[in-house]
């Protein structure tokens, strides 16, 4: 059980960083990414305005310039920006090209480039290292696309940078996380293990006045007979056994290895003979188990606190079902795993808390009322024989009218 809690902090603590480490790094990506984008647009529309104002004379684009470009604000970035501009009419037909500030795009390729700008449906976007502006006017189209090369490489390095990062700092804090869980969970083992050693030494001490209570109850009976009250007393030292019988149980299988040694057995063959002891006591109640066992699944674990398991499931259901129902006990193998399921009808004013229902003293009735003869904590020992054994139990009671336990190896 500590073994699984600390690799449970392990995983929360991990989980955290890396929602942490992921959003900054996103945050960092998508920010840099909008601000340089935001810059590039920037250097397009200074492009733009410059080609706008040079063919404001002859009334229309199309009359694509050939002079130096001098629209940026800092000289030095004229020489540095590499664009080239064409001209489509209305049936998207490239009819002027201006290749003036570009060396390493030809005529073909830039119509290529038009091509894919004008099947896009956004004004602005990247088409490979390229930054494009789509201008509509009259019957013509004007498309601007800035090389965009080193902005593009900025962009990339920072990602690449910032997941490397990520990465050495995920591995870091797990190397981290993993040295000081041990640190961490040390107060809880601390309890855990003053709780066991509680439960053992409380249980020894109960044993020694309840054997002496029933033997001098033997006694009593013997030389007065036996009453109602002598009958109520041993049923109370019966219950007291159980109950610290059980508290034993659990507490061995809180241990760092409940299950040292496994066993291989025929776990069909097992349920079969856990379910004969108890179709006469279904039959005194005027219930029936009906069974689907398939046969010779194999299991692997302790044959002892399987078969305990099995028989609290049964007793439970038996229990705690409505009067002259039906039981059904379910046992299979499905995709690898062993499957196995108990229903019962069952009658409950308010449906139970099946969250709580394997905790330990938890009954579904509030009142506690000890008719029954429960005392809360079979499915407590039920869940931890599952766990042990690295499986999965869960419950469903949906309207408080059906019980199905669910159990998963």
């Amino acid at each position: 059980m500590l073994k699984k809690m600390r690799w449970r902090v392990i995983g929360a603590a991990m989980l955290a960083f890396f929602l942490v480490i992921l959003l900054i790094a996103g945050l960092v990506n998508v920010v840099n990414y909008c601000v340089v984008t935001d810059r590039v647009d920037e250097t397009v529309d200074y492009i733009f305005e410059i080609e706008k104002i040079r063919h404001q004379t002859s009334g229309r684009i199309g009359d694509v310039g050939m002079m130096p470009f001098i629209g940026m604000p800092n000289e030095e970035e004229n020489y540095m920006m590499r664009f080239f501009i064409v001209i489509a009419d209305s049936d998207d037909m490239v009819i002027a090209t201006s290749m003036d500030y570009v060396a390493t795009i030809d005529e073909a390729e830039a119509v290529n480039y038009t091509n894919e700008a004008l099947s896009r449906r956004a004004d602005r976007g990247y088409i490979h290292d390229y930054r494009y502006f789509k201008y509509e006017n009259n019957d013509a189209t004007m498309i601007i696309f800035l090389n965009a090369t080193k902005e593009l490489g900025y962009i990339y390095s920072l990602l690449l940078l910032t997941l490397a990062i990520s990465g050495g700092s995920l591995i870091l804090v797990f190397i981290l996380v993993v040295l000081l869980s041990r640190r961490a969970i040390r107060p809880i083992a601390q309890n855990i293990e003053l709780q066991k050693r509680f439960i053992t030494d409380a249980s020894h001490e109960l044993k020694t006045p309840l054997t002496s209570m029933s033997t001098s109850l033997d006694v009593i009976e013997m030389d007065h007979g036996t009453d109602e009250w002598t009958t109520n007393i041993r049923d109370q030292i019966g219950r007291m056994s159980g109950l610290v019988n059980e508290l034993v149980t659990l507490s061995r299988l809180d241990e760092v290895k409940p299950v040292p040694d496994k066993d291989n057995f025929n776990l069909s063959e097992l349920a079969c003979e856990v379910l004969d002891t108890f179709f006469v006591q279904a039959s005194a109640s005027g219930k029936s188990i009906v069974t689907s066992i398939e046969d010779n699944v194999s299991f692997a674990g302790s044959k002892a606190s399987i078969k305990q398991m099995l028989s609290v499931l049964i007793d439970n259901a038996i229990r705690y079902s409505d009067d002259n129902s039906e039981i059904r006990f379910t046992l299979n193998r499905s995709h690898g795993k062993v499957h196995i399921e108990v229903f019962n009808l069952c009658h409950y004013e308010t449906a139970p808390d099946v969250d709580r229902l394997f905790d330990r003293f938890y009954r579904p009735d509030e009142s506690r009322n000890t008719a029954t003869g429960g005392n809360g904590i079979g499915l407590a020992i039920a869940r931890a024989v599952v766990e042990a054994h690295g499986g999965k139990i869960s419950a469903k009671c949906p309207s408080g009218n059906t019980m199905t336990i669910y159990i998963d190896f």
